[in-house]
């Protein structure tokens, strides 16, 4: 049986473990842009409720922008190293009780797969032939569920969470400093909550949860941020402190 067009038939078409990882990707980014949108509309509104000067509500704004990139990429960066130690160590333990013990590692894949609903003959066949392929790929897959050659990194990480930060940073920032003083605060207020149902909508959608609920969550969320920093901003600033 030829399986040279078998196994180049589908070579193309994308498998379901670089689907996951990049709809996982495309998360991160647009809750990173959630956060960008609601802490730095928070700041401004805040800001811009206890004053109508546009120098201070620029500087709080970019200091929002500036401290929250960074603040996000850090986060994901020691996020993603602490997992990409873990998966380190365990991928170093399998390639460590594969060489010291090689005949209790194929009775474990075996087992596995015989778990899976294989007959203990079919298991056996199918651990020994993945085994004399890759042993610790398929050890790593079966009993850890990790592709060795597929571990995120860290850098790529925090870069992709601080652009992601900035980019829903810029519609707050845009909506308080290009607009009218009459109508910089409502008209932020609008921008930035229909920007969040649209975040919230398009997180839901990637993972298949109700595209409404998930819209509703996050508006009110948003909303109840900018009510309090608005609230806030303009008690201190009646109040002759700021």
């Amino acid at each position: 049986m030829d399986t040279t067009g078998a196994a180049t038939l589908h070579e193309n078409e994308p498998h379901h473990n670089d689907i996951a990882h990049r709809l996982n990707w495309l998360r991160a980014g647009v809750l990173g842009a959630n956060d960008g949108i609601v802490s730095v509309a928070a700041i401004v509104v805040g800001v811009a409720s206890a004053t109508t000067d546009t120098g201070p509500i620029l500087i709080a704004g970019a200091a929002g922008v500036v401290g929250g990139a960074i603040s996000m990429a850090l986060g994901e960066y020691v996020s993603v190293s602490s997992q990409k130690d873990s998966q380190h160590a365990l991928i170093e333990k399998e390639r460590r009780e594969l060489a010291e013990q090689p005949e209790e590692e194929l009775e474990e894949l075996a087992a596995i797969y015989q778990g899976k609903g294989l007959s203990p003959e079919t298991a056996r066949t199918v651990a020994k032939e993945l085994t004399a392929h890759d042993a610790l790929g398929a050890h790593l897959s079966a009993e850890l569920h990790i592709d060795e050659t597929d571990i995120v990194s860290p850098w790529h990480a925090a870069f992709a969470s601080a652009i992601a930060f900035l980019i829903g940073a810029i519609l707050p920032m845009m909506a308080i400093l290009l607009p009218p003083e009459s109508i910089r605060i409502p008209l932020t207020f609008v921008a930035v909550l229909v920007a969040l149902a649209a975040t919230g909508a398009v997180g839901a959608w990637i993972g298949g949860g109700s595209k409404l609920k998930a819209a509703v969550r996050v508006v009110i969320g948003g909303a109840a941020a900018l009510v309090a920093t608005f609230l806030i901003g303009n008690l201190l600033g009646a109040s002759g402190i700021v």
